[in-house]
């Protein structure tokens, strides 16, 4: 009925700036998909150890499943319960687009051509934990076994001998889930954007105390995209006088090493290139002060998500027309320590820079294509360049393979022992910044 209708839109429209307890922002993120259930898919992707569900809101124009050639896109926030802005800005982030779409043509079409998922708080038990709200630090930053989750992950660079936690777990196989090709996670107490790797070692680390990936050059485009869409980020000056990020971006090892980190295992295991995004100096400041946090970040989470639409894409094909599943996929020059492969229906996502790249597609144990491409910026198109492989001659049925989770990195310096390894000055910055990211 027409009042059921009006109580549901007001319901989704009624959100102020203020922190929300773990009901209020699961009736929100219920109201929203009760007054937009065609946009909207909402679900619960785990637990917390005290059993709180860890909601998931999808949005775009097939919420409740994969679309062929539509790129999957991520944000998480509140990973250390009391790091809290991003939480709160995931909410009016999600009433923002809802409302958008239909009338704004650049979000409508945003959302018709990505999937994005977005997950306001990863540790719901820590936020609750937090009674006093504090700028610096609080025990609410570590889960309900007393764990930090960002160090909780397996490492690609030495043995995480952690115990996973369901939290960690649930995002794990959420990842395993989903073709997520970008993402961002949101953290508080800095201001800066910081990318892979967090960890490294010989085989990925300079001199100069930098663990650079494979994809370097992209993620450096990725943090400036938010560090020079936000209203200060990058002006790079830091919260305190002793740090400053020259144009509000780092190289997260460079900044300081962490083990178990989220960021390093999207993009290792699970072909998702991710961010770190520190968006407050305070961890929990004042509720008065959060329309101003998303006044100052809303322009940068939406260039940011468009960046999903950079590079190639396609589908890996049989001579029938079949997908090809688990076929490698990489761009030449950058190997991936993992090799990123074809996903059920036989597709890949690579994040590239405009410029000219030779793909080489390759079914395990039968044979190899290349194909050059030139790569435009197709972002403002909503649409990576399409690039397609037909096997014309193969009829298969890919076996299933996974990256072992063993430290694939180590693996590498082992067979590189030559290369005499470096020592970093950084090891005695690490103890006093260990309360950041």
């Amino acid at each position: 009925d027409a009042v059921g209708i009006l109580c549901l839109l007001s319901a989704a429209a009624a959100l102020d700036f203020k922190y929300h307890g773990s009901e209020e922002l699961a009736a929100y993120l219920r109201g929203v998909h009760g007054a937009y259930p065609s946009l909207t898919h909402l679900h619960s992707i785990g637990r917390s150890v005290e059993g709180r569900d860890l909601w998931v809101l999808v949005l775009g124009r097939f919420p409740t499943h994969h679309k062929i050639g539509i790129p999957e896109f991520k944000y998480v926030a509140n990973m250390h319960g009391d790091e809290t802005v991003g939480r709160e800005i995931l909410l009016h982030l999600i009433d923002f687009l809802v409302t958008s779409y239909g009338r704004d043509p650049v979000i409508t079409r945003l959302l018709n051509n990505t999937r994005i998922h977005i997950m306001p708080t990863m540790n719901p038990d820590g936020f609750e934990a937090t009674k006093v709200p504090d700028c610096y630090y609080t025990r609410g930053r570590y889960n309900k076994n007393g764990e930090d989750l960002n160090r909780n992950f397996p490492d690609a660079f030495e043995s995480n001998n952690v115990s996973i936690q369901p939290e960690t777990q649930a995002v794990m196989d959420w990842i395993k889930t989903e073709t997520f090709v970008l993402s961002a996670n949101l953290h508080g107490g800095a201001l800066v954007a910081s990318y892979t790797f967090d960890n490294g070692n010989s085989v990925t680390s300079s001199s100069k105390g930098y663990s650079r990936s494979p994809d370097d050059d992209v993620f450096i485009h990725l943090a400036k995209t938010y560090s020079f869409n936000h209203a200060s980020m990058y002006k790079g000056t830091g919260c305190d006088n002793r740090q400053t990020f020259p144009e509000g971006i780092t190289n997260g090892y460079s900044w300081y090493k962490l083990e178990g980190g989220m960021q390093d295992y999207n993009y290792i295991w699970g072909q998702c290139f991710e961010i770190t995004l520190e968006l407050s100096c305070c961890k929990y400041p004042p509720e008065d002060q959060l329309e101003q946090f998303w006044r100052d970040n809303k322009v940068a989470l939406i260039e940011y998500i468009k960046q999903v639409h950079l590079g190639v894409k396609g589908q890996v094909t049989d001579k029938n027309g079949n997908p090809i599943p688990n076929a490698i996929v990489e761009a030449k020059g950058r190997p991936h320590v993992c090799p990123y492969r074809t996903n059920e229906q036989g597709e890949y996502f690579l994040l590239l820079l405009p410029g000219t790249y030779v793909i080489n597609a390759t079914v395990p144990g039968f044979k190899t294509m290349l194909k050059t491409v030139e790569i435009p910026d197709n972002t403002g198109n909503f649409s990576a360049l399409k690039q397609d492989f037909s096997f014309s001659e193969l009829s298969i049925r890919s076996q299933a393979a996974s990256c072992p989770k063993i430290p694939l990195y180590q693996e590498l310096e082992r067979a590189s022992a030559a290369v005499k390894p470096t020592l970093h000055i950084l090891v005695l910055m690490t103890a006093m910044l260990v309360t950041s990211k």
